[in-house]
């Protein structure tokens, strides 16, 4: 019986290893691929840069209205 007992502890251990190097793999591949986009993304400092003009908030008219439409666009993306 404890023979067996230390096969089980043994298979467990092996198994508890394999996964664990696994994540460790994957954490660092992830990391990677992270860095090699921020430096292939070049598009990155120029899309915030872009010329959008500033909701009038004093104006409470046209914030119904921007409201209004987000509402109406959320609500025909979700019926179709």
């Amino acid at each position: 019986m404890g023979n067996l007992l230390m096969q089980g502890v043994e298979l467990m251990m092996l198994g508890m290893g394999i996964v664990f190097g696994f994540l460790v793999v994957l954490v660092f591949t992830l990391r990677g691929m992270s860095m090699l986009a921020d430096r292939l993304d070049d598009t990155a400092g120029t899309e915030a840069t872009t010329t959008q003009q500033p909701l009038d908030v004093t104006d409470n008219r046209q914030l119904i209205a921007v409201i209004s439409a987000a509402v109406a666009r959320y609500r025909a993306s979700r019926v179709a």
